[in-house]
């Protein structure tokens, strides 16, 4: 019982909406992201993005599967990961052509939450919005054409596949056919990903309530020093990205250009080296509960350490590309 309080497991009023709460949100969020790409790769609704993937993935020698989790990835990421540890368990991918498969979604990814970051931040910071998630796309667009030439240089060619037959192996005859297998498949793959997801989930939560969490923060803000090229109000809004979530960094940013003290490639700037140093623990944070329970956890940490390692450096050259730009 001492561990539990210690936890704060045994406090409704603080284990609803601090755990149980998010919790059944993000398994619904889960249920529905996989009984809506099984719906939409049922109806076949993926080739025309399928088609568009067809160059990208012979040029970088990726698998057909590749290409029909890509198209997968605009509507779910986590059926198009799903796609891809099946491939993986059944031998059809390598552990490098995994690798390579996984960093290909990554401008797919990003559009799924493109709205919600740019109608987030339009009220907070006005036009600076435009260039912040134009600069955040255009670094998951390089990530994507990295993956593509490093995949031409680095994978053996392969004999040209059909992305579209993989999306038509077992196409449905009408809706209710659709809703049936795809029912059907969410029944099979539901209670995988949640044996995982969820005691990961409530260890994320049991770190973040012992201090893990603000530990790593804390030592991370103590070490800003190096940012100096960055104005000193700017770095308010870097620590309010590391410290809390990307909403309060947006709102001290608008009201720090409002009165006048960051223009707004300043602001743009701050909003970049925030996310740059943020993503990491966030990623740890909200993706590996999901991670691991589509992939095995070790497989799951590696994924997301790649990611993050050439999401860190991609939002890097636009920074930098963009800092050289506007002085």
């Amino acid at each position: 019982m001492d561990i539990l309080h210690q936890f704060g497991l045994t406090d409704w009023a603080v284990v609803w909406p601090g755990l149980i709460l998010p919790l059944l949100r993000l398994m619904v969020f889960i249920a529905g992201g996989l009984m809506l790409g099984n719906l939409i790769e049922a109806l076949n609704w993926t080739h025309g993005v399928a088609r568009i993937a067809a160059p990208l993935v012979r040029i970088g020698h990726l698998r057909d599967v590749s290409g029909a989790a890509f198209s997968m990835a605009f509507f779910s990421t986590v059926t198009a990961n799903t796609m891809l540890a099946g491939s993986y368990e059944k031998g059809e991918l390598s552990r490098r052509e995994l690798v390579f498969a996984n960093l290909f979604n990554s401008t797919p990814a990003f559009f799924v939450h493109l709205p919600t970051m740019f109608f987030m931040a339009v009220p907070f910071i006005g036009d600076a919005a435009f260039a912040y998630v134009g600069l955040v796309l255009g670094a998951a667009v390089l990530r994507t054409a990295g993956t593509v030439l490093a995949g031409r240089i680095l994978l053996p060619p392969l004999p040209e596949g059909c992305i579209t037959c993989r999306l038509d192996e077992e196409a449905s005859q009408g809706w209710q056919d659709a809703l049936s297998k795809s029912w059907r498949r969410l029944r099979q793959r539901l209670p995988r990903v949640l044996y995982i997801t969820v005691p990961v989930y409530i260890l994320m939560y049991c770190m973040n309530r012992v201090g893990g969490f603000t530990a790593v923060r804390e030592a991370m803000a103590a070490h800003v020093h190096w940012l100096s090229f960055l104005n000193p109000e700017g770095l308010s809004v870097v620590l309010l990205h590391l410290a809390a979530e990307f909403a309060a960094a947006l709102s001290a940013a608008g009201q720090l250009m409002h009165s006048g003290m960051l223009d707004s490639h300043e602001v743009v700037m701050t909003l970049l080296v925030g996310n740059v140093l943020s993503s990491p623990m966030r990623a740890f944070r909200h993706q590996f509960p999901s991670y691991a329970g589509i992939f095995k956890p070790r497989l799951a940490l590696f994924l997301i350490g790649f990611n993050q390692v050439l999401r860190a450096a991609s939002i890097s050259c636009v920074a930098a590309a963009y800092y050289w730009w506007v002085v």
